[in-house]
């Protein structure tokens, strides 16, 4: 299961830089970042199926989409500029909290 955690860990993270370098693709016009991009999302589709080999689907799949969801809305905030409020900040903790409830219940 580390293991499986570990590929988990770095799904995430090719999902998360290629989500944060889509504003370069302009459109998918430029073809280096639009090969990039879709070299992670390939990257991180294939480590996620991985994953669910050892791991439950509905699991993997919360916490892929849980922390990249909420990763992708930090480093929109602190890097990319867009706006950060009360209602932004409810809504990360509130999915960091339906992945660790679905971790909680699945550990049952």
């Amino acid at each position: 299961m580390p293991v499986a955690v570990g590929f988990l860990l770095l799904a995430i993270a090719a999902e998360v830089g290629g989500t944060t370098l889509l504003p370069r693709a302009d459109g998918f016009r430029a073809p280096f970042w639009t090969v990039l991009i879709l070299a992670l999302y390939g990257l991180s589709f294939w480590l996620l199926s991985v994953v669910v080999k050892t791991m439950p689907v509905s699991t993997a799949y919360a916490v892929w989409a849980g922390v990249g969801t909420a990763a992708i809305a930090v480093i929109g905030a602190v890097w990319l500029g867009e706006p950060w409020d009360w209602l932004k900040v409810a809504a990360v903790l509130m999915i960091v909290g339906g992945v660790v409830t679905l971790n909680l219940h699945g550990a049952h």
